[in-house]
């Protein structure tokens, strides 16, 4: 079974239901850089949604054509021998209040329910810690059937290991399913990466997964909440280039002075136990995916394609992991057997 855990959504008749898209779009709030509008598509003349960070800077857009229609979907899927995709709002999670995380939550059930058999979702809700969001949250995954949650990387300047957001996660932690971090377009700290467009829009959202991860993991939020199991997308901006670097173990030789707070052993108890890694299988190369397996462990990657940003990611994603040089058993964990045991999928 092939299991594809990052696929985008959003309702089919946004563009066409404008209330909906009027709402959608009052929630960004502009008066803290964000500036979001409706503009044509260069090439077709379609709707798209843009989202700049600050003024002038595109970070974040989203077309009306195939994006978001059903059948594009299940005929991408099956050509790409795809069994079943876990959907997500991409990108406006850290922004959403509660009324409009309900309609987006009610209407992804109902496209769910027209294709049970090969669709599942995550849950939204505004990670404040009140009482109504508590109930959204138990709503979506005990009565829609829902099989985790969805978190930005960061809301605002609050990163995810803050006190603020930590009555969200004992909640999350209480419900006991995955938790899915989906990248913000930037990191908090973006003025060194705005100028060009690759750098803020590629890079930033891996600066942004990778300070969201090892803050957690140098933070106490695992502790507090062990059954919490995050899912990074982007392979958290990474991570595996820098997983031993950041996890010192002491020397074997005699020092002056200690320089670094060894918290080898218990951050690797975290990601053990509690981190998982999804990635776009073909925005990385093919040395980097080896790389990555052979640090984090197949166990701890799932495949995500972010479809339909690119529609190669997931067209080709079978084949190009395919020709990695891993065995058949890892090859087969990432494209499906992990997201299997996570989600608690049933074949």
């Amino acid at each position: 079974m092939i299991v594809d855990i990052n696929m985008h959504w959003l309702p089919e008749n946004l563009f066409k239901d404008k209330s909906l898209l009027s709402a959608f779009m009052n929630i960004v709030p502009r008066a803290y850089g964000e500036r979001v509008m409706v503009t044509a598509i260069p090439e077709t003349g379609k709707q798209q949604i843009v989202i700049e960070k600050p003024s002038g800077y595109e970070n974040l857009n989203f077309g009306e054509e195939h994006l978001f229609d059903a059948e594009s979907r299940l005929e991408a899927m099956n050509e790409a021998s795809v069994d079943k995709a876990v959907l997500r709002i991409p990108c406006w999670q850290e922004w959403l209040n509660l009324e409009m995380a309900k309609k987006l939550n009610d209407l992804l059930a109902k496209d769910i329910s027209e294709h049970p058999d090969r669709l599942m979702g995550l849950a939204m809700a505004p990670p404040w810690g009140d009482k109504e969001s508590f109930y959204e949250l138990e709503r979506c995954v005990k009565d829609l059937g829902f099989v985790g949650v969805e978190v930005a990387a960061h809301y605002g300047d609050l990163h995810l290991d803050t006190k603020e957001l930590r009555p969200h996660f004992k909640k999350l932690n209480e419900l006991g399913v995955p938790v899915c971090v989906h990248h913000t377009p930037l990191p908090v700290s973006y003025n060194d990466i705005i100028d060009n467009p690759n750098l803020r829009r590629l890079y930033g959202r891996c600066i942004a997964q990778m300070i969201s991860l090892t803050r957690i993991l140098y933070s106490d939020l695992l502790e507090e909440c062990p059954n919490v199991r995050l899912v990074y997308t982007m392979l958290a901006g990474g991570f595996f280039a820098y997983a031993d670097f950041l996890a010192p173990q002491k020397s074997g030789f005699r020092e002056e002075m200690e320089r670094f707070n060894i918290v080898g052993e218990k951050v690797r108890g975290y990601l053990d136990r509690n981190i998982y890694f999804s990635t776009h299988i073909k925005g990385w190369g093919k040395a980097q995916l080896e790389c990555a397996v052979k640090v984090l462990g197949a166990e701890h990657i799932l495949f995500g394609s972010s479809y339909p940003v690119r529609r190669e990611w997931m067209l080709t994603g079978k084949d190009y992991l395919s020709s990695l040089d891993i065995s058949e058993n890892e090859k087969a964990l990432i494209l499906g057997e992990n997201a299997v045991k996570i989600f608690k999928i049933r074949k």
